[in-house]
């Protein structure tokens, strides 16, 4: 009888608070234009209970009886909050129209929590580089626009070549900031390097740029060590029309873009796009020494091209759930500075095959990758393998004919004099990847929950030419789990955040990475604490790399030499990070200021290339005899890479934009950056030469760096004006040596000498040490069209930015663009 009483009222009390429940529903649009907004956020502030509007833009979702207050936002909208109060079983109707952000307090950013969420909000540091910014910029490459972001170390070793740093250790093989495109890890396969001009991705079809300073491992995985550069692209559903663009400028630059969306119907929409860009890169060459002796790089190739094409369609199953099939294409030809020389780039090729599945609470995403390349070449070897047949009496044609392959070596008493040993310099790649992710997320009350699961498999093939894949392509297997804990204090308004991520690599074992934050919002800003760690893990040429017949052989398994000596493998470096930031106004509504001031501790560094047989030869590696490894080889010259040292990083950054009125804004960006060596721990001696000198921890970054920007928006009328100040630095990486004239162990001798012959390469001096001005500039005839131009390097001034690369002169672009709309934006 108690059973069942106590039956009935559950059953009674179920229905009376399903009573108390009301539906608040709406539609979304965009204020100017009358389209409805997809995707727009709809949050009951204090809590994570909310919604996301369908294609056209309706949302509807259950709330009890209560006062609340809707926070609706949307990626490049300002902002909406309203009060309501739900009466007991009542249904609400909320519509909204948002107008286009014109203050950074109103960014939407998707990349610090994989959710979008306010910027002020985010438990990290984040740059956002707009579509407005990125529309507003003549030139095929917006990656310009990172000069402009505070905590970024921007490079330009050439015309096309441009690369990002975040908070010290670069180098000419830089692997330590992870690259995400659409939720693509897009990085090569074999060497882990961003892609970054060998993009599948244009311009038009780029909808904003996050960059996040500091580690972001636990939610996206190794080598999200340093920082994370994720970009977005439009939908299609959003951004209906056509687009195409026509360019030209200096160094013989061409550019020719054009991008194609619609909407067909409630259910599917479309998007395809492609370019063709090319140029001449600065009059450079480098120098490549054999003994004592400089030669030209031979046969240097200064054109540049790329062309890219690709499709995406966006299939919609009801009113939440998408399904995204795309498809991109790359190929490039140009010059890639590497810490042993230059690479001369020929039609190096990037496909991915992706299908993604988004819904409020399940993602699940799928792609294939896969690189081919059969006739790019490492010009210093190729060059010195060229120098030794010409110089012993072969001819000119038989020289560049085994100059890919072989070296010769002048030896008395063998035949014809000498012996040619493989030296090969030809880099083949037909390697793919395949890559799975899964996630569930969803909330009970205040508290979000998130959790996830990444596969990955690496298939790695060089045609035995740089791998150790002489047998067949290397396949390696990661799984990576995650989960994610959000909770907020309602009444504090205080969000506490909690992220545990666990990796496993076939080569390298298995890794934990904790985050943790809190931050604490108020009505002008927010405050935040952060915790974080990361690793980045060996690639697999540091693990599995061939290069030149054997002379560098990667560390996935170790080596034993011939006294007894382990070599221990490789294991991942780590870096363990403490941060605090602010994020908001400041003396009123026109001013927004982000400031972090954060520590960092690293550890196991991966070295510069070291002769491990330097006393006693190789005899294995793991267990394998050398000899049999590499035919030929007795073990007595090996270069691989070993981990090392411990060392102490700290800096600030500073960012802060003043918006005179809606038409005209002011920013200014500083960046702080220093460390602390212990010179005298052993373990910090990366070459092992008994000495810890700066250049076995090659920090690689300027002390100090400040930006000022004047940016203008009008009707008719755009453009903006970027000054970037960056103090001279000094730059070792590998073979490239780019430092001023000093004593390194204090023996009274110069060891580093400026302007002059620096080991095996020469030495132009330090780095950075100068202010630049960028200018751009555009004017709009009509909606149609559009006539943009950018100068970068105003003044002209002899740069050089980066090692084995040309001083950086002016460069400029100018573009005509033509825009069509179709579709409901007609």
């Amino acid at each position: 009888m108690k059973v069942k009483i106590f039956t009935m009222l559950s059953m009674l009390l179920s229905v009376f608070a399903f009573a108390q429940t009301g539906t608040l529903s709406g539609t979304v649009i965009d204020a100017a234009t009358g389209e409805p907004l997809l995707g727009t956020n709809i949050i009951v502030r204090g809590t994570n209970t909310g919604a996301t509007t369908n294609e056209n833009g309706y949302y509807e979702l259950d709330l009890e009886a209560g006062d609340y207050t809707i926070d609706i936002y949307f990626i490049g909208y300002e902002t909406l909050t309203r009060n309501i109060t739900m009466e007991a079983g009542q249904d609400m109707t909320l519509d909204a129209s948002l107008q286009p952000s014109a203050s950074v307090m109103d960014e939407v950013v998707v990349s610090a929590n994989r959710r979008p969420q306010k910027i002020t909000r985010a438990p990290a540091t984040v740059n956002v580089i707009s579509s407005e910014q990125i529309e507003a910029f003549a030139g095929p490459n917006p990656g310009e626009l990172a000069a402009r972001q505070k905590g970024v170390d921007f490079v330009r070793s050439g015309v096309q070549g441009t690369g990002i740093n975040i908070r010290g250790f670069n180098s000419a093989f830089n692997s330590k900031n992870l690259q995400v495109e659409d939720g693509r890890i897009s990085s090569l396969i074999a060497t882990g390097l961003p892609l970054g001009s060998f993009t599948t991705i244009t311009k038009e079809d780029i909808e904003r740029v996050e960059i996040i300073l500091g580690p972001n491992a636990a939610l996206y995985g190794p080598n999200a060590h340093n920082g994370l550069v994720n970009t977005l692209t439009k939908d299609p559903r959003t951004s209906e029309g056509l687009d195409l663009v026509v360019g030209a400028g200096n160094q013989s630059q061409l550019t020719a873009r054009g991008r194609y969306a619609q909407k067909v119907n409630d259910n599917f929409a479309f998007k395809v796009w492609g370019e063709r860009t090319q140029g001449e890169e600065f009059e450079y060459v480098d120098s490549v020494y054999v003994g004592t002796q400089a030669y030209d790089e031979l046969d240097l190739d200064r054109d540049f091209s790329t062309t890219k094409f690709g499709a995406a369609t966006y299939f919609t199953f009801n009113e939440t759930s998408d399904l995204i099939a795309s498809y991109g294409h790359s190929n490039n030809s140009n010059l890639g500075v590497t810490n042993a020389g230059r690479n001369q780039i020929k039609d190096w090729s990037i496909d991915y095959l992706q299908l993604k599945y988004v819904s409020p609470h399940f993602y699940g995403n799928l792609y294939h990758t896969w690189s081919k390349t059969e006739d790019t070449y490492a010009i210093n070897q190729r060059t010195q393998n060229y120098v030794s047949f010409i110089n012993n009496g072969f001819s000119e044609e038989e020289a560049r004919e085994r100059s890919f392959t072989e070296q010769w070596f002048p030896i008395d008493g063998f035949p014809n004099g000498g012996v040619s040993l493989p030296r090969g310099s030809v880099f083949e790649d037909a390697s793919t990847r395949l890559n799975a992710e899964g996630q569930y997320n969803n909330n009970i009350g205040n508290l979000t929950y998130v959790v996830g699961a990444q596969y990955q498999q690496d298939n790695a093939d060089s045609n035995g030419t740089y791998l150790l894949d002489q047998d067949g392509g290397i396949t390696i297997d990661q799984v990576g789990v995650y989960g994610q804990l959000e909770y907020t204090f309602e009444k504090a308004d205080l969000d506490l955040l909690f992220v545990a991520r666990y990796d496993n690599h076939e080569l390298y074992g298995g890794n934990f990475i904790p985050k943790a934050a809190l931050v604490k919002n108020f009505d002008f800003g927010s405050f935040r604490l952060t915790y974080g760690q990361g690793i980045a893990a060996p690639s697999i040429l540091n693990l599995s790399g061939n290069l030149f017949g054997g002379l560098v052989l990667g560390n996935g398994e170790g080596f034993t030499l011939e006294d007894g000596t382990e070599i221990p493998e490789l294991q991942v470096e780590t870096i363990k990070s403490w941060e605090v930031g602010y994020k908001g106004k400041l003396l009123g509504d026109k001013i927004y200021m982000e400031a972090n001031a954060y520590y960092n501790r690293s550890e196991n560094f991966l070295s510069p290339l070291i002769n491990i047989s330097a006393t006693s030869p190789v005899a294995t590696r793991g267990g394998t005899p050398i000899g049999e490894l590499i035919p030929g080889s007795d073990g007595s010259f090996v270069l691989t890479y070993l981990n090392f040292g411990e060392v102490d990083t700290y800096g600030a950054d500073l960012g802060i934009n003043y918006f005179i009125n809606d038409k005209n804004r002011l920013s200014f960006n500083y960046s702080y950056f220093d460390y602390s060596l212990d010179e005298n721990d052993p373990a910090n001696d990366a070459n092992r030469d008994g000495q810890v000198l700066e250049t076995d921890l090659p920090i690689n970054t300027p002390q100090n760096k400040f930006g000022l920007g004047y940016y203008y928006n009008g009707s008719k009328f755009f453009g903006s004006l970027y000054g970037r100040y960056v103090q001279e630095y000094d730059f070792f990486s590998g073979i490239n040596i780019a430092a001023e004239t000093q004593d390194l162990d204090g023996d009274g001798v110069n060891e580093i000498v400026e302007n002059a012959r620096v080991g095996r390469t020469w030495n132009y001096g330090p780095l950075g040490g100068f202010f630049n001005v960028d200018l751009t500039a555009g004017y709009r005839f009509s909606e149609k069209w559009t006539l943009g131009a950018s100068i970068t390097n105003l003044f002209d001034s002899e740069v050089r930015q980066f090692v084995a690369s040309p001083a950086i002169g002016r460069l400029y672009m100018v573009e005509l663009k033509f825009h069509l709309p179709v579709g409901g934006n007609k």
